[in-house]
């Protein structure tokens, strides 16, 4: 007999008894009925009864011993007794009748419970995340996380693609975010990056003439922690494929996403291919958001002429002075009380707004409220018909101007959309954002910087880039989006050289900084490059949404803190000394604030 087990703690079922085993584990809980003490013993697989019967000489090991502790049970399967099967169990016909038991490891007391479902401090879980992990739902979520990612890579493959590894210690790139930095001891003075993500080498590989390349790519980014966003490092599903047109780009990714999400979806509806294709200032007027959920069935719609000029002098003013009036529909809501439309007037105030205006068609009564009552009845009318409005539906407006308010008009139809309970349930709804802008104003410089992915093509190349505002070119860019989650921005890429050089330097580069930031890849490009293109879906917001959770980190393995700390294992850490010596490097370290305390 194996020395450990001969079964997992999965694996018993009713055609097993009278068998003699082996079985090791965690002891996740003990009861004491009476002298007849029950073990519940776990592993990986799942959980098996053990039971240590009154008089025998492992009874008084096995009182002793806490939860958590490991041992190794041997002995004899037995069916359960009438009336103590457990149907919740795969292993509740059996249990186990304990000949011998062996500890393996006697556990200290435990700094929170594995068992049960209480919720304790995310800064106690992640110091002692061995325990967390141990604790079924936390253990479901990173299982599901390894079988998704071993169904991506099939996938992948069955597409014809391979998978390559890329450098991790590179040269740094404006990407967007701040690089992790590596001082690099043989050159004093000089780093590497880790890389944000395999961007230049992906596209190497296609001028190499490797076609189709994947890697589940480890991402490092030194940036703030967001509820769907690891502080420090992520993985993404990197793709890149030559020879392509953007579509063919979309027809992958349609594919291998869906059937991800299909397999492990439990039973929830998927976006069937082709997924819905919104151009990005459409997805902005019709949304207010480059992220839209297509679960909210809520369009906005721009109602600034009906205001013009009009008797309802606050949005009147708003109008003349070149802002926006978006009307945000509320189906089904007329008839509701006077604290419903407060209360999201509140909220839009608690939000930065200065409040949400809103119109109720009354079955009977006819349009009423503040707005209706001073403005005209063919502008109300207009409204109704603009945005599709029956009796019986209530009609919100957001009033202002710039990105700040486009954003909140976004935020008020997913918020008005929940009040409701319009947002479909059970559903993963994709859609793919096209045609964003290639450049962008930095509203502090006053600069022209890239919008997005500075290796984009843009639409029209060189004479586009040459003729055109570069804040109306539009470039070969995308993100597909699922319930609201970016999961991934990808673009048909620049290849040509003269296109890449010009591309940048309306963004600021001379052709100089190029040369010394990209020399590796531009040089490539300028002994023949194919046009190619892809896309990098983040593999931790996928489980994220399949394990239905809010937050990242329950689907990592060993994540960072909010302040991105790893408070188990003591990183970041400070060095010591000689190691800075070595490494040519001296601390200049921010002086601590002094407080002043009031006499």
């Amino acid at each position: 007999m194996h020395p450990y087990r001969t079964h997992s703690c999965a694996a018993l079922r009713a055609s097993d008894a009278g068998s003699n085993v082996r079985l090791s584990g965690w002891i996740h809980s003990k009861r004491d009925h009476g002298g007849l003490l029950f073990i519940d013993l776990r592993d990986q697989t799942g959980v098996t009864q053990i039971v240590i019967p009154a008089g025998t000489a492992l009874l008084e090991t096995a009182e002793k011993l806490r939860v958590e502790s490991v041992i190794t049970v041997t002995g004899e399967v037995v069916l359960r007794a009438e009336g103590t099967v457990n149907p919740n169990l795969p292993t509740g016909e059996i249990e186990l009748r304990a000949r011998e038991l062996e500890v393996r490891s006697q556990a200290a007391v435990l700094p929170f419970q594995v068992a049960g479902h209480e919720n304790y401090p995310e800064d106690l879980r992640l110091k002692y995340r061995y325990i967390d992990l141990r604790r079924e739902k936390v253990r479901r979520n990173i299982l599901l996380r390894s079988d998704v990612i071993a169904s991506l890579r099939r996938r992948m493959i069955e597409h014809g693609f391979h998978e390559y590894q890329t450098p991790l210690l590179t040269a740094s790139s404006p990407e967007g975010a701040r690089d992790f930095l590596v001082p690099a001891r043989l050159h004093p003075g000089k780093f590497y990056a880790l890389p944000q993500a395999p961007q230049m080498f992906k596209q190497l590989l296609m001028v190499a003439g490797f076609d189709r390349y994947f890697q589940i790519a480890p991402c490092f980014r030194d940036e703030a922690s967001r509820a769907d966003r690891s502080p420090g490092e992520f993985y993404q599903l990197d793709l890149e494929m030559a020879f392509v047109t953007q579509d063919e780009v979309f027809a992958v990714l349609e594919d291998v996403l869906s059937g991800v999400f299909a397999e492990f979806g439990q039973g929830r509806t998927v976006s069937t291919a082709p997924f819905v294709r919104i151009p990005y200032l459409d997805a902005m007027r019709d949304y207010g958001s480059d992220k839209p959920d297509l679960r909210n069935p809520l369009k906005i719609t721009e109602v600034t002429d009906a205001f013009a000029n009009s008797g309802f002098g606050l949005f009147a003013k708003i109008a003349a002075s070149g802002g926006s009036i978006r009307a945000i529909p509320a189906p089904g809501a007329a008839d509701r009380p006077r604290g419903f439309f407060d209360k999201l007037n509140a909220w839009a105030r608690e939000n930065g707004s200065g409040g949400l205006g809103y119109i109720q068609f009354d079955a009977t009564e006819g349009a009423k409220g503040p707005i209706a009552k001073n403005l005209e009845a063919e502008r109300v009318e207009q409204i109704r018909s603009a945005c599709g409005l029956e009796p019986g539906d209530a009609v919100f407006f957001a009033a202002g101007s710039g990105d700040a308010f486009v954003k909140f008009s976004g935020l008020a139809r997913t918020k008005i959309a929940q009040e409701l309970d319009l947002i479909e349930q059970g559903a993963f709804r994709f859609c793919w954002i096209t045609d964003f802008p290639m450049y962008e104003l930095n509203e502090d410089t006053g600069r022209i910087d890239f919008s997005h992915n500075p290796f984009s093509m843009p639409q029209g190349g060189l004479e586009a880039l040459n003729t055109q505002d570069p804040l109306t070119i539009k470039a070969y860019q995308y993100d597909i989006v699922c319930n609201g989650i970016e999961l991934s921005s990808g673009a048909i890429r620049n290849h040509l050289p003269e296109v890449m050089l010009r591309a940048f330097e309306i963004a600021g580069y001379s052709a100089d900084d190029v040369e010394a930031r990209f020399g590796g890849m531009l040089n490539a490009f300028r002994y023949g490059a194919p046009p190619h293109g892809g896309s990098a879906p983040g593999v931790d917001r996928m489980v994220m949404l399949l394990a239905d959770e809010p937050n990242i980190r329950e689907v990592t393995l060993f994540p960072l803190n909010q302040q991105a700390e790893d408070l188990m294992m003591g990183a970041p850490a400070a060095v010591e000394p000689a190691r800075l010596k070595e490494l040519s490097l001296a601390l200049d370290l921010p002086k601590p604030k002094v407080t002043v305390r009031p006499e």
